[in-house]
């Protein structure tokens, strides 16, 4: 498919800038344009084409099964959009005064109401934008909460699991806190020896996931919040797998004292390619005082923004959140209401399926039933035929499927971490697995094959390495000079590090 300024022709035209009547802009001479801008030239018909042959070539949710484990892509219900575009949501300003923003106080009240008590714990704040910032924004918590105690000098150290994703690492070392890594035990758990080896009155917290990302709930988690509270410090939940236990177990029942959700991910909100996201913060009474700024707080019978916080963190991003994310949200939580449970039921019920189906001929690195993801490892193909995970992977688009997760969690070798989610029917869990399992009867008898794979693709395999190293970000118009290999440049990521 050619680029649009390859189909440009000069002269054609497709449409023009409108006409504003506003008197022309007085652009100082340093600051004005030696020549026109190299825009494309095309006709209306050719650009209406363009981008439509385009979209054809998105693969999401709405056009096949996206089985992306740890980022939990289930399909979106389409009344949460007709929600989103009501008018008075659709059309509010951020600004807007108190009174005449009540409808959407009360919905951001009302869902922060049904976050806490999901979490089983007692105060929320939707404000941060993402996960991510979900995970910044506990640790500040964290760290505003020990220099309230006149302990934040001393507790400097926070404890990540080994499996855990790579935002906690970063989150932990942007919070100011050292990091340490407690290792995993041979049934998949945090490895509670190591833990009390590491634990001393310099720990500040835990971040957990749980389940963790190799798809098992930590059979020790009781002892776990034990260990960190009896030496003072606090426990936070990364969300990112609320999906699996949402309506069955809470994490405020666990111990953990900070949640962070993903409300893209476990509340339904269309996500990939940089957001929109939402990743509010719950948390036990005694950090209440520390949430951002303002809180949505209910006043008898109206509603409105709480500035009076004097030992509140601040704001963690313009205004009180992603209001688009919250309306779907709320509307999803609404719409399971008592039966929320059924989700997170049916989302292991149809992991635990795809794994009995796979684990014969691919390697289960920990064999217990899982919760809503699993991780299998294509060690077993590397070893007898040469074939990696990055192949199985690859050949996997060959019949139609987003490829999962790959060399992560990175305890793994060769890892494959699979989520078919709750919104997956079983005909479409079978068809994935006879592509699994027709991919590992290909290692054995035409390797060549998935090496070279995809082959029904528009695009072949990628050089990934000189594309991420040597990026191609502008146009040339022709001055594009083919990019020079390095001495001993791999041209592919065949083995994740640290495995």
């Amino acid at each position: 498919m050619k680029l649009l300024f390859e189909k440009s022709q000069p002269g054609r035209r497709g449409g023009g800038p409108p006409q504003h009547g506003l008197p022309r802009a007085d652009v100082p001479d340093e600051l004005r344009r030696a020549e026109p801008p190299r825009l494309p030239e095309v006709a209306e018909p050719e650009l209406l084409r363009h981008f439509t042959e385009l979209s054809t070539r998105n693969f999401g949710i709405d056009t096949g099964f996206y089985p992306l484990g740890s980022c939990t892509m289930k399909y979106n219900p389409r009344v949460n959009e007709r929600l989103v575009m009501v008018p008075g949501f659709r059309d509010i300003h951020p600004s807007q005064e108190e009174d005449a923003a009540q409808g959407a106080l009360e919905l951001m009240w009302r869902l922060q109401q049904a976050l806490i008590e999901i979490s089983g714990l007692h105060a929320c704040s939707l404000q941060p934008a993402a996960g991510s910032q979900g995970e910044l924004t506990g640790l500040m918590l964290m760290r505003a909460y020990f220099t309230d105690r006149g302990e934040g000098a001393q507790r400097d150290t926070v404890i990540t699991a080994d499996t855990a994703h790579g935002t906690n690492p970063a989150s932990v070392t942007m919070a100011g806190y050292k990091l340490a890594k407690a290792e995993t035990d041979a049934r998949g758990n945090v490895d509670v020896a190591h833990l009390r080896q590491l634990v001393n009155e310099r720990t500040a917290g835990l971040m957990l996931t749980n389940p963790s990302t190799l798809g098992l709930f930590d059979e020790n988690i009781e002892d776990v919040a034990k260990i960190f509270h009896d030496a003072g410090a606090l426990l936070y939940y990364d969300g990112a797998n609320l999906n699996a236990v949402c309506g069955i177990s809470r994490p405020g029942d666990m111990g953990f004292d900070i949640v962070h959700i993903n409300l893209h991910k476990t509340f339904s909100q269309p996500h990939g390619g940089g957001g929109p996201g939402g990743g509010p913060i719950v948390v036990r009474d005694k950090l209440e005082p520390f949430l951002p700024v303002p809180a949505v707080v209910r006043d008898g019978d109206a509603y409105k923004l709480d500035y009076d916080r004097p030992k509140s963190i601040g704001k963690v991003r313009g205004y009180t959140g992603p209001f688009g994310v919250f309306v779907r949200s709320y509307a999803y939580i609404r719409s399971y209401g008592p039966r929320l449970r059924e989700m997170s039921e049916t989302a292991v019920l149809n992991a635990n399926y795809v794994l009995a189906r796979l684990k014969g001929a691919y390697a289960l690195p920990f064999d217990r039933l899982c919760m809503h993801e699993f991780v299998l490892s294509a060690r077993n193909l590397k070893r007898e035929h040469g074939i990696t995970a990055l192949d199985v992977a690859k050949r996997l688009m060959d019949y139609g499927f987003h490829p999962p997760t790959i060399y992560f969690p990175l305890i793994v070798p060769e890892a494959l971490m699979i989520e078919p989610t709750e919104t997956e029917a079983k005909e479409t869990l079978d068809a994935f697995c006879d592509a699994m399992l027709e991919i590992a009867r290909e290692a054995a008898d035409k390797p060549e094959l998935l090496k070279e794979a995809p082959h029904g693709r528009p695009v072949k395999r990628l050089d990934e390495v000189r594309a991420a190293k040597r990026p191609i970000l502008k146009y040339g118009f022709g001055e594009h000079a083919p990019p020079e290999v390095e001495p001993g440049e791999a041209r592919q990521l065949e083995a994740q590090k640290g495995a």
